[in-house]
């Protein structure tokens, strides 16, 4: 691991700050078979569309956040003060990085790249700690520069699928310091193993979680942030009046609710079996020294190759998008994520990536 100082550039040593998944396919009008955006597959669910559609009802009122914050609230076992309902996981990094008095702010990387974004467009000098590939991606505490007080982590990571022990992220809490942990993929690790939400024991503790991705939601914008009272009357100071639409809300209360809990559940462990056929397919492309980091966690995988910027444009024109990792601080242009899909997209991926390594 090595730490470095970052500046105001988001191209800062090339890397694009502002560059996400979506944008492999947004202008290709459902021509290509998407791996590159880490939302679940066949989602929203019907169900969900049905209850969204009805909440279009009360449209001409102003959206009224209790309900949802009280789900959130029971869903995690915390008193609703601990709860802020959220413009999705990408509000709540631009909250953070505008209301919280921080001097020394951390991001570990590589992650998700808009937390960092975010204090850099809020005037911060953000200092990075780069995971390498040679320790797994994974986060020794003490790398960490004991005066940083604010720490930005995710668990499971994007776009590692590294999942840290909760101890392990817990060992970087300090009085003064905010350590911010992003949960965003955690509803898709069976069990929520590692998981730090509805935690109050942890000092400076904030937790982000995101339902645009097990949900099929990233049009809606949803998500919230559990942590201490007073960090999250901060936050909402900061946030404008009615941040979380009337259909958004709907959608949050929903989602933690008990139908919602037990189909994610079911979800996270036919995801941990599709990605366990993806990453026994990309097992056989070792021979051409094709590399799978891990082992991985999320509903997505990471993998280093040769020419993966070449590989990633054949694969295009074969109809397949995968994510770019060169955007991410700590990785190069030979790395690539790929989203888990079922096993029929899967075989059909694998055999288009053998074919471009073969050839």
């Amino acid at each position: 691991m090595r730490t470095e100082h970052g500046h105001t550039d988001a191209t800062e040593s090339g890397h694009d700050l502002r560059h996400h998944g979506d944008a492999e396919v947004r202008d290709d009008d459902g021509a290509l078979v998407d791996l590159a955006v880490n939302v679940r597959a066949d989602t929203p669910p019907a169900w969900l569309l049905e209850h969204l559609a009805a909440s279009l009802a009360g449209l001409a009122a102003y959206p009224d956040g209790r309900a949802a914050r009280a789900a959130v609230a029971r869903r995690h076992g915390v008193p609703v003060e601990r709860v802020l309902l959220t413009a999705g996981a990408a509000e709540a990094f631009v909250l953070l990085a505008r209301a919280l008095k921080v001097r020394r702010p951390v991001v570990v990387h590589p992650q998700f790249t808009e937390p960092e974004a975010a204090l850099r467009d809020a005037g911060h000098t953000v200092g990075r700690v780069l995971l390498r590939e040679e320790d797994g991606f994974r986060l020794d505490p003490a790398a960490v520069p004991e005066d940083a007080d604010l720490v930005v982590i995710g668990n499971p990571t994007n776009p590692t699928s590294v999942l840290h022990p909760a101890d392990t992220i817990t060992a970087l809490a300090r009085p003064g310091r905010v350590l911010v942990v992003d949960e965003a993929f955690m509803d898709a690790v069976p069990g929520e193993r590692e998981a730090l939400a509805g935690r109050v024991d942890v000092p400076g503790l904030v937790v982000l979680r995101s339902l645009t991705k097990t949900w099929g939601l990233a049009g809606l914008r949803v998500g919230y942030v559990l942590a201490a009272p007073e960090t999250v009357e901060e936050l909402e100071r900061a946030q404008p009046l009615w941040p979380v639409s009337t259909p958004a809300l709907a959608a949050a209360e929903a989602c933690v609710g008990p139908r919602a809990l037990a189909e994610a559940a079911h979800a996270a462990h036919r995801i941990a079996a599709d990605r366990a056929h993806l990453v026994a397919g990309l097992a056989g492309l070792a021979p051409a020294g094709l590399r799978v980091a891990g082992p991985a966690e999320a509903p997505f995988v990471l993998i280093r190759l040769p020419g993966a910027a070449a590989v990633r444009g054949r694969l295009r024109d074969l109809g397949y998008a995968v994510r770019r990792g060169d955007t991410f601080p700590g990785l190069d242009d030979r790395w690539l994520r790929l989203a888990v899909r079922d096993r029929r997209t899967t075989d059909g991926f694998l055999t288009a990536l053998r074919s471009v390594l073969e050839d």
